[in-house]
């Protein structure tokens, strides 16, 4: 194709930058035309703008979906579940089964998670049934650990009753703060006494159809203070909150290696002292979770052609080895600290390029993208809902007579093998 693609970037990170100079692209601003944007959440919200916002050509390119905050937002992301577990209730899917004590057989990957204030009563009901449980609260719309804390007694909350008692499902630029509140996981799977979590990079290309990668380079982040579940140290957010922005004021932080371990050394690590079984089942959770999670939003978000999304997946591991999901970062940091965290967050923009622009070609939001497997680089196809329904279409006409979706073998290491995932 003629021309060179004409980028522009409102996030001065070097490993973005540095990535469209080495494709030999055209740096221009954001007044002159461009085709391919990477922009900052805020700026999203302008483009999209029924007031601000301008239309797309079919050579323009961004990096976020307009309403990405049905997955990101932290009470959006739960609303969303909720949503989906009762639809796929209501069709009666398997995937829907409750055990015994009316838990999800397959769906219980987010803590009991609350909206404060609007859902304070229910919180109230479920806190009582566990009075010495702990939980965690957190601002709807921030990142980096800000305005985090912990409680485990009612007293500590009373102030967020009083507030007012209207929706928390504001829009994110309201100016109201809406908290969550989550059952806090005090059960958290230690390594070298102290808790960690993994932040794993997944590509969504498309919605409907969902089109999904996920890349094999993700990382654990670890608290520099190791873990106790004694309420003196609630307060100490070291011992409880991974994230960097945090851990790097601690006194025992290190800034070689950043506190972070690549997944293959978790996988490694876990291997040798649980097994290779135990282990495998582990990251097919992690996988079923992602794209159960993608699905819970794909109904209401909004397909733009123009738009794809490199998310930021934050899961933490129980000690009984599950996995559970704690939210969603729409802008992943592309702030480097260490070296190692510098060529990972320039190996991800890379291979993120080449499969959202094939050959670094202007982009054709025409065309249906579907790279080959040589340009995926580090990310792998976790689910293709087109190929998906074409196999089970093949799967049907070959047998009647095959056991339903939800069958145990269905969740577990049946189908999310590195082939492309067809597995719902």
């Amino acid at each position: 194709m003629a021309g060179k693609v004409k980028w522009v970037t409102d996030i001065e990170k070097s490993v973005l930058i540095n990535n469209f100079e080495k494709r030999d692209w055209i740096h221009v601003t954001e007044n002159d035309d461009w085709n391919f944007y990477w922009m900052s959440i805020q700026t999203i919200r302008n483009v999209f703008s029924v007031d601000t916002g301008y239309r797309l050509t079919d050579e323009q390119m961004v990096n976020h979906f307009p309403n990405h905050y049905e997955l990101t937002r932290k009470d959006l992301m739960i609303k969303n579940i909720k949503r989906y577990r009762k639809d796929l209730e209501k069709e009666s899917s398997p995937l829907a089964e409750k055990d015994e004590n009316g838990k999800y057989t397959y769906l219980d990957f987010v803590p009991v998670t609350f909206m404060l204030p609007a859902d304070y009563n229910l919180f109230v009901e479920e806190y009582r049934k566990n009075p010495s449980s702990t939980w965690i609260m957190k601002p709807c719309g921030k990142a980096q650990g800000k305005g985090i804390f912990l409680i485990n007694k009612l007293s500590q909350i009373k102030k967020w009753s009083r507030d007012s008692r209207t929706s928390t499902f504001v829009a994110a630029n309201s100016g109201k703060e809406a908290y969550v509140i989550s059952l806090y996981i005090d059960n958290p799977l230690l390594i070298g006494g102290k808790k960690f979590d993994l932040r794993l990079y997944v590509l969504v290309t498309t919605y409907r159809p969902l089109k999904c990668y996920m890349y094999k380079l993700g990382f654990c982040r670890f608290c520099t203070v190791k873990y106790t579940p004694s309420t003196s140290e609630l307060d100490n957010m070291f011992v409880h909150l991974t994230n960097v922005a945090i851990q790097k004021h601690g006194d025992d932080y290190n800034h070689v290696h950043g506190g972070k371990w690549t997944v293959s050394n978790l996988r490694l690590y876990l291997e040798s002292t649980r097994g290779k079984e135990v282990t495998s089942r582990l990251f097919d959770q992690i996988h079923w979770i992602v794209v159960q999670s993608l699905k819970a939003v794909a109904p209401v978000m909004n397909n733009d052609k123009h738009c794809f999304e490199c998310y930021g997946y934050d899961i933490i591991i129980d000690d009984k080895l599950k996995p559970w999901l704690i939210e969603v970062n729409a802008s992943p940091s592309l702030t480097s600290s260490t070296a190692n965290d510098r060529i990972l967050k320039y190996n991800l923009i890379n291979d993120t390029l080449n499969i959202v622009t094939p050959n670094g070609d202007i982009p054709d939001c025409r065309w249906n993208r579907s790279p080959p497997r040589e340009a995926l680089g580090n990310y792998q196809v976790l689910y293709d809902e087109e190929q998906a329904q074409s196999e089970n279409a093949e799967r049907d006409l070959r047998s009647r007579s095959g056991q339903s979706l939800g069958s145990k073998g269905s969740k577990g290491s049946a189908g999310v093998r590195p082939a492309a995932a067809t597995w719902k």
